[in-house]
């Protein structure tokens, strides 16, 4: 159905599940453009709204990475702008902890609810459904972390983007809907180690701050 209605599609079929980092490497290497877009099959863009994103990076030179505002099929908003976690900002999504005054601002923090989700802005990471790329910047930080299989490897990514000086934007005016999944958010850990999509999320957790404390390290040296 793809040779026969979109001639024009690269078509790549893995024999395996490679993960979200080293699944869309494959498609990048493969891409030729000015800009990739990465945008994932739970996602559903408004239209124009890719069309939105382009023009934002054609004025802004220094913005390696876009993305949009993510709504939930309801038009209620989704917070995917973020500052980096703490090493505990996981723990405290998927506990008791959340309730907590103080680890609720924390939270809030994190996921910059003290800032308009109206108002186009520069941000640490975006969540990485779906995020317009330079692509001469991604050959200068280099493609997605492979040993995140899922998770954290959009964080990883916009961090290198930014010490590379490139900037990473929110830009509202372009609008995808995104349809939630549960694993990163929300769910007890305690009982979420039976799932298989959680436990690897923990894992890339992990490799995330230990991937980042040696960099800290190297950098000091």
């Amino acid at each position: 159905m793809l040779a026969e209605h979109f001639a024009g599609v690269i078509f790549i079929q893995n024999r395996y599940n490679l993960g979200m980092g080293a699944g869309n490497n494959l498609g990048i290497k493969q891409a030729r453009g000015k800009y990739v877009i990465i945008l994932n099959p739970d996602t559903v863009v408004f239209p124009d709204a890719v069309m939105k994103l382009y023009n934002f990076m054609e004025q802004n030179e220094r913005a390696g990475i876009a993305g949009p505002k993510l709504t939930n099929p309801d038009g209620s908003l989704q917070y995917t702008r973020c500052r980096f976690p703490s090493f505990l900002t996981p723990v405290y999504r998927r506990t008791p902890l959340q309730r907590l005054k103080q680890v609720r601002r924390r939270l809030d923090s994190y996921l910059t609810k003290d800032q308009s989700y109206n108002i186009t802005s520069q941000t640490d990471w975006l969540y990485g459904a779906c995020l317009f790329i330079r692509s001469n910047a991604l050959d200068k930080v280099g493609l997605f972390d492979e040993r995140f299989f899922l998770g954290f490897e959009d964080t990883d990514l916009c961090r290198r983007m930014g010490n590379n000086g490139y900037e990473v934007w929110y830009y509202p005016a372009s609008v995808a809907i995104h349809y939630p999944h549960r694993f990163s958010g929300e769910g007890n850990w305690l009982t979420g180690v039976f799932n298989r999509s959680i436990r690897i999320h923990i894992a890339s957790w992990l490799k995330y701050f230990l991937k980042w404390r040696v960099e800290r390290v190297r950098s000091d040296l």
